[in-house]
C-alpha cells in the first residue's frame, strides 16, 4: 500500500492511499483522483518522508483545532487544519440541511414570504437567481460542497 501526499492546482493537499505507485499513475492519467476540498482534478504528488508514529498520539493532541470559532485561533491553523476545518463544517451544513435542488431560488421566496415553514435548504442557484433573491432580502450564502461529499465515499 502506497500513501502519497497530494495537491491540487489551487494548493489544497490531501493524501491517497494506493495500491502502487502504478496504481496512482493509472487513476491520474484515468482523471479519477480529485481534490477533496474543490473536485479539481489536476493532482500532483508530492514530495513526502515515511511516517514513523513515535509519540503521534501526544502530538495529535497538541495539534487538534480549537473548539471556539474564535477566528485568531482559526487564522493561525496550518493549511491542512484548516481544511479539515472547512470539510467539517460543510459536512454539519450536508446535515442539518435540506437538498432542494435546482428548486432552491423557488423554495428560498416561499419560506420569504410565508408560503412554506422555514427550514435549512440548500441547492442549485445561478448567479442571476442568487442576486434576485438577494435584491428582495432574502439571504443566500453560495457554498461550494466537494464532490466527494455529495455521494456516500466508498
Amino acid at each position: 500500500m502506497k500513501v502519497l501526499d497530494l495537491q491540487c492546482n489551487h494548493g489544497h493537499g490531501f493524501e491517497g492511499w494506493f495500491a502502487s505507485e502504478e496504481d496512482f499513475g493509472n487513476q491520474l492519467e484515468r482523471e479519477l483522483l480529485e481534490c477533496p476540498l474543490c473536485g479539481d482534478k489536476t493532482i500532483a504528488k508530492l514530495p513526502s518522508a515515511p511516517r514513523l508514529n513515535l509519540g503521534a498520539r501526544e502530538a495529535a493532541r497538541e495539534r487538534a483545532q480549537p473548539a471556539a470559532a474564535d477566528e485568531q485561533a482559526v487564522a493561525a491553523l496550518p493549511p491542512a487544519a484548516m481544511q479539515a476545518a472547512w470539510m467539517q463544517m460543510v459536512r454539519r451544513v450536508m446535515a442539518q440541511t435540506e437538498d432542494v435542488g435546482e428548486r432552491f431560488a423557488e423554495e428560498a421566496r416561499r419560506m420569504h414570504y410565508g408560503e412554506t415553514e422555514e427550514r435549512g435548504i440548500r441547492g442549485q442557484a445561478t448567479r442571476a437567481q442568487t442576486e434576485e433573491l438577494l435584491d428582495e432580502g432574502i439571504a443566500v450564502m453560495p457554498l461550494p460542497i466537494p464532490a466527494g461529499l455529495k455521494e456516500p465515499l466508498q
